[in-house]
C-alpha cells in the first residue's frame, strides 16, 4: 500500500506540473499575484471557523458525558485535518491522531474510536447530499455537460457504499466482532472485551437519532463553508463567481477527491478538478489552478503550526511521564 501511495503521489505530481506547464507558469503566478496578505489571512481565518463547525459536528454525536467540553473535539479535528493535509503518506494517520488527541484529554478510548467512525460516516452522508446539490447546479447551468452522467453514477455508487458501511457498523455486529477479536488479539490479551466495549459504544451513539441528525446537519453546513472558502478565494483572485457556482465546483471536486482517496493529498486531482470544473463556468484554467495552490498554501499555513503545537503537548506529556515520582 505504501508503494502504491508513492506511485500515485508521483503520478499526481507529474499531472500537476504538466497542468502548470500547459496553462503557463507565468499566467498562474500572475493570478497568484492578485491576492494580498489580508485576503490570504481571511482565507486562513475562515479555515479556523470551519474547524469549529466540524469539531462541533464530531462532538455532538458523542454521548452526553463528553459533550460538556466542545473544545476537545474541535482540537481533535484540527489535528486530524492537519495530519491529513501535511503528512501525505499517512492516509489513515489523521483519524488515528485525532483519536489520540481525544484520549489525551480524558475521552475514553472506546468513545473516541466509536465516535470517529460514526463522524466519518455522517460526514460522508453530508458530502453525498452536498454533491447532489452541486450536480443540480451543474445541470441547471449546463444541462448538456458531459460530466452529468459520470457524476450521477458516482453518486449512486457512493450512496450504496455509504449504506453498506452503515450496515456493517449496525447490522453486521457478529462479523465485526469476530474480525475485531482476531485482529486485536494479536496485541491485547483482553481483545474480546475491548471489541465488545467498542460495539456497545457504537450502539449507544447510534441510539441517539437527534444527535446524529444534528451532527449530519453540522457537517452539511461544513461543506457549504468549504464552498464559501472557494468562493472567497476566487473573489480574492478577481473572479466574480456566483456562490451557487462555487457550490457546484466544490461539491463536484469533493466527489472527485473521494473517488481518488488513494492519491495522497489529492495530488494532481485537485488541480485538474479545479481547472476542468472552473472551465464549465467560464473561469480560465490558470486562475483555477491558482485557487488550488492558494488552498494548498492555506492548508500548510494552518496545518504546520497545529502539528507543532500538538507535538509540543505530546513531548511535555512524555517528559512528565518520565519525571521522578510520576508513577507513584
Amino acid at each position: 500500500m505504501k508503494r502504491l501511495s508513492y506511485i500515485l503521489a508521483f503520478a499526481g505530481l507529474v499531472i500537476a506540473l504538466a497542468l502548470v506547464a500547459w496553462f503557463g507558469l507565468d499566467n498562474i503566478v500572475a493570478a497568484l499575484g492578485r491576492i494580498g496578505w489580508l485576503d490570504f489571512a481571511l482565507i486562513v481565518g475562515w479555515q479556523i471557523v470551519m474547524f469549529v463547525v466540524l469539531g462541533l459536528a464530531w462532538g455532538v454525536i458523542m454521548p452526553a458525558r463528553e459533550s460538556h467540553r466542545p473544545w476537545v473535539p474541535i482540537w481533535g479535528r484540527m489535528v486530524r485535518d492537519a495530519s491529513g493535509n501535511c503528512l501525505p503518506f499517512s492516509q489513515v494517520g489523521g483519524f488515528v491522531f485525532g483519536t489520540r488527541v481525544l484520549t489525551l484529554h480524558g475521552v475514553k478510548w472506546h468513545t473516541a474510536t466509536a465516535s470517529i467512525v460514526v463522524d466519518v460516516t455522517a460526514e460522508f452522508l453530508a458530502q453525498i447530499v452536498f454533491a447532489g446539490i452541486g450536480l443540480g447546479v451543474l445541470l441547471a447551468r449546463a444541462p448538456d455537460s458531459a460530466l452529468a452522467v459520470p457524476v450521477e453514477i458516482g453518486l449512486g455508487l457512493a450512496v450504496l457504499g455509504c449504506f453498506g458501511f452503515f450496515w456493517l457498523q449496525k447490522g453486521a455486529a457478529p462479523i465485526f466482532s469476530t474480525l475485531g477479536r482476531r485482529i486485536a488479539g494479536q496485541w491485547f490479551e483482553d481483545a474480546r472485551e475491548r471489541v465488545e466495549v467498542l460495539q456497545a459504544e457504537l450502539r449507544l451513539i447510534y441510539g441517539h437519532t437527534g444527535r446524529l441528525l444534528l451532527g449530519l446537519t453540522l457537517h452539511l453546513i461544513g461543506w457549504f463553508c468549504t464552498a464559501f472558502a472557494g468562493w472567497l478565494t476566487y473573489r480574492a483572485l478577481g473572479v466574480r463567481l456566483d456562490f451557487d457556482d462555487a457550490i457546484a465546483i466544490e461539491a463536484l471536486l469533493s466527489a472527485a477527491a473521494a473517488l481518488a482517496f488513494m492519491v495522497p493529498i489529492n495530488a494532481g486531482v485537485q488541480e485538474a478538478g479545479y481547472a476542468g470544473l472552473g472551465a464549465l463556468f467560464g473561469i480560465p484554467p490558470d486562475v483555477s489552478i491558482a485557487v488550488s495552490l492558494v488552498r494548498r498554501g492555506r492548508d500548510i499555513a494552518v496545518g504546520v503550526p497545529i502539528l507543532l503545537i500538538w507535538q509540543l503537548v505530546e513531548l511535555r506529556r512524555l517528559k512528565d511521564a518520565k519525571a521522578p515520582g510520576a508513577h507513584q
